[in-house]
């Protein structure tokens, strides 16, 4: 009885197995794999993915319109910062090693 409690609510690795599947939408093959088999479990889905992640990506980013990138300097480093707003003159800007650098000592700070 006592293993059976442990048992519940844990997954067992060799339950799921990763499975070849049909896109209906470009018609390709793709692995639905044991751990998406396992996350679909856990959310209790209880159908197969019909498709693709590169047709269900372009289907949830088919409303949405292309972003805008502006290039601007680092404020750090010098090097070149692609950002996704429209940098001013009154407030540094960082690339994206240099901002992640910034906010990891800040973290460590607190």
């Amino acid at each position: 009885m006592l293993n059976e409690e442990v048992k519940v609510g844990t997954v067992d690795e060799t339950e799921y197995e990763d499975e070849t599947l049909v896109c209906k939408e470009c018609g390709k093959e793709f692995v639905f794999t044991a751990g998406e088999k396992r996350f679909y479990a856990q959310k209790g889905f209880q159908n197969k993915p019909k498709s693709c992640k590169v047709c269900r990506d372009a289907r949830k980013n088919a409303g949405k319109a292309p972003r805008e990138y502006f290039t601007t300097v680092c404020a750090d480093c010098g090097g070149e910062a692609k950002v996704t707003f429209q940098p001013s003159s009154d407030r540094p800007v960082y690339c994206s090693a240099c901002f992640e650098k910034r906010r990891k000592a800040q973290q460590e700070a607190q």
